[in-house]
Order: structure tokens, then sequence, then C-alpha cells
């Protein structure tokens, strides 16, 4: 199955599969009918195939292939590369061929520390606007100075990689002013919108990760 269209290199997101915990099969489908380019990590590429999805590019050292059958739709992209991650190797693909905004899933659950690397990531690709998605959250690298409209009690967190300073919200239950968190100290997780209005953040240096949670 594939929902794959035409589009100009860089025109729209493009989306990267990676090989943590699947997410809910609404998301995937939802998510690839808004980025006609869809990159695989090769080791989540025999469960795409399960899905009859056929992603554009799979990339890696490809060791994690299960069938040699190679799709002739499909470019095999192999990097032996240990000093970066399948998902940095996909993030560096697509950033070579002009895409700046990049979705991700299956980039959490299964091994936590998969999880942990794929969420500090977004600090090395902090210029390119990457959004990580699964059944329940996605977060995203704050712009340092960010208005969006919640409605009341949505679930907010935020995460310094590894440190923001001069933090300043509005419109949540456990405000911020001119404040420092640091990842391992002081924890911005848990909070939440005080009223259906627009919720306003920012901040002076660093790097300040923000998490939508569904309730």
């Amino acid at each position: 199955m594939s929902s794959h269209h035409y589009v100009k290199e860089g025109q729209e997101p493009a989306l990267v599969v990676a090989n943590g915990q699947m997410c809910d099969y609404e998301t995937l489908i939802n998510l690839m009918e808004w980025c006609p380019f869809m990159v695989a990590l090769d080791g989540a590429y025999d469960r795409l195939r399960e899905l009859q999805i056929t992603p554009d590019v799979v990339i890696g050292d490809l060791d994690s292939l299960k069938s040699q059958e190679h799709n002739l739709n499909v470019e095999f992209i192999k990097i032996d590369n240990q000093e970066t991650t399948d998902l940095e190797k996909a993030f560096d693909f697509l950033i070579s061929k002009g895409y700046t905004d990049i979705n991700v899933v299956w980039a959490t659950g299964n091994r936590l520390d998969h999880t942990v690397n794929n969420l500090a990531t977004l600090a090395k690709y902090k210029m390119t606007n990457v959004v990580i998605y699964d059944s329940y959250s996605r977060c995203f690298v704050l712009p340092k100075h960010f208005k969006k409209f919640y409605d009341k009690g949505t679930a907010l967190s935020l995460i310094p990689i590894p440190i923001a300073t001069g933090i300043t919200t509005k419109n949540l239950k456990y405000s911020l002013d001119n404040e420092t968190l640091d990842f391992g100290g002081r924890s911005g997780t848990s909070n939440e919108v005080l009223n259906s209005s627009v919720v306003e953040i920012s901040y002076e240096s660093g790097i300040l990760v923000l998490i939508e949670s569904k309730n």
C-alpha cells in the first residue's frame, strides 16, 4: 500500500520510519498522506512489508533485512559508518536532498537506550524541523519564541537538552518566569494548559523540547 504522489524535493515534509515500537495504524497512514516521501531504517523494512507499505528508500547497514528480495521500487542505501545512528543517516540523507521538515514514527518504545538517544538526536538537528510522533505524543525542538492554541488541560512537557535558560511561559498551570530547566535536575514534565487559549513559551539559551501528549 502506498499513498505516494510526485513531489518536488523539499516541498513537503518527509517521513522517517525508525525501528522502535509501532505507532497506531491511523497515525502512520495520516502521516503518509501528509508526507509523500518515506525513508525507512533497515530494521523497519520487513515490518512495513508485513503492513503492505512500501517506502521510497531503505537506509542503514542493511544487515537487519530478513528478505534479500529487493523491491525494484525501493532504493536501498547501504552505509556502514558506525559513528552515526541509522536515524542520523536518514536525517543526513534527507537534508542532502533539500528537506527541511521531517516527521518520524516508530522512534520510541521497545529499547529504552534507542528511545533516549532518538530524543537526544533532536538537539543535533535543531536547525531542521524534526517532529517525532507515537500513538500518544509528538515532540519537537521549540523555537526561542513559540505560540500555539491549545485546549484546556492539554498535557505539555518541557524537556531541556541538556539545559535551557531564561524560560518564561504563559497559560500553563505551572508557570515559569525567566527560569532554568536542566536534564537530571529541575523537571518541566507533566505541565498542562490552564485555559483554552494560546500558550506562549520563550527561552534565552540552550535547547528546549516540547512534548504534546494525549490525555
